[in-house]
């Protein structure tokens, strides 16, 4: 099956239900918050998972951005990263001062060659300099349960301390602590532009036949939109674990449409009722009915045991799937 090229436009927001966890911690070991106190997230952390997403299900595509050791378990420096991955930096003797110049075109198409840089960009700066604007672009996830409960609860540790030289043994081990956010649900807005990288990819593929081109491709925003669904609850661990992929609204604009959608963060409200998350999209409906000769297909996905998506006036227009099977959900 042939590999296409991806040329449209998306707009979503990704919603994550975080029970009794700590998603994204601050240098205290705190859930992040807002000067008012709402709890937040990096964009870092939700693209974390999703690279680690790739490395673990998808473990043939190329990764650069992860963390990698040297034989002393010390990380790769970036260089060293690049080195390891691709050989070393090519160069180019410049006659007019007979100095070896690092071919920064050459560097740009192996960094594109990985999954995550053709998502997110690059910004390289080690041995050459090279900044690349990625076509997915990842907004800040905001809390919008109307509570930011957070705790924290001590944990005996088997060790003790050691004393001073000479001293006694202690005779009790340590005592540390966790905190955790009882219940909130972050919204993340995120878009996918492929227009950001469109002038490098012009410049890398000139003069190469079809086979040789590089580009953003279908299947690529396949394997990221999978991994938007699934990437979270996959993560499983000590601290993340009580995280999940609650749901993921998805819109689709046509090839060439011209229109824009603000933020959906703000516009989808997250309240619970009779036990069951309710997710409000009315907000997002009116846009979505606005610019309805512009948008090519709006999928919304979502668990149907645990959660209900209110705010949907008609949706004939808009496909519901289930988040854990992909299937579509018909009632």
């Amino acid at each position: 099956m042939e590999n296409k090229e991806f040329k449209n436009r998306v707009y979503g927001a990704v919603i994550l239900k975080s029970i009794n966890s700590n998603f994204n911690a601050d240098f205290t070991h705190h859930p992040r918050t807002l000067p008012d106190g709402v709890v937040y997230s990096t964009d870092k952390a939700l693209k974390y998972t999703i690279k680690d997403y790739f490395r673990k299900i998808n473990n043939k595509q190329k990764l650069f951005y992860i963390k990698r050791f040297n034989n002393n378990l010390n990380p790769l420096t970036l260089d060293e990263t690049y080195v390891e991955l691709f050989g070393d930096f090519p160069e180019n003797k410049n006659t007019k001062d007979d100095k070896e110049e690092i071919m920064k075109k050459e560097v740009l198409r192996n960094l594109l060659t990985c999954l995550d840089v053709r998502l997110f960009g690059a910004t390289f700066a080690g041995k050459t300099n090279i900044s690349l604007h990625g076509p997915v672009q990842i907004n800040h996830g905001i809390n919008k349960f109307p509570e930011n409960d957070i705790y924290t609860e001590d944990i005996l540790s088997p060790f003790r301390n050691p004393g001073k030289e000479g001293a006694n043994e202690k005779g009790m081990s340590t005592i540390g602590n966790q905190t955790n956010l009882k219940e909130g649900y972050y919204v993340f807005h995120f878009s996918i532009n492929p227009k950001n990288t469109e002038e490098f990819y012009e410049m890398l593929n000139t003069k190469k036949n079809d086979n040789e081109k590089m580009f953003l491709s279908d299947n690529d925003i396949k394997l990221f939109k999978n991994a938007l669904n699934k990437s979270v609850t996959v993560l499983d661990s000590s601290r993340k674990i009580g995280t999940e992929n609650e749901a993921t609204i998805w819109i689709k604009l046509i090839e060439n449409s011209i229109k824009i959608i603000p933020s959906l963060t703000e516009l989808i409200a997250v309240e619970k009722k009779n036990n069951k998350i309710q997710i409000d999209v009315e907000d997002v409906y009116k846009i979505i009915k606005s610019l309805k000769e512009d948008i090519e297909v709006v999928e919304i996905f979502y668990n149907p045991i645990t959660t209900k998506i209110i705010g949907l006036s008609n949706c004939n227009r808009i496909k519901l799937k289930n988040i854990i099977t992909d299937e579509e959900i018909t009632s």
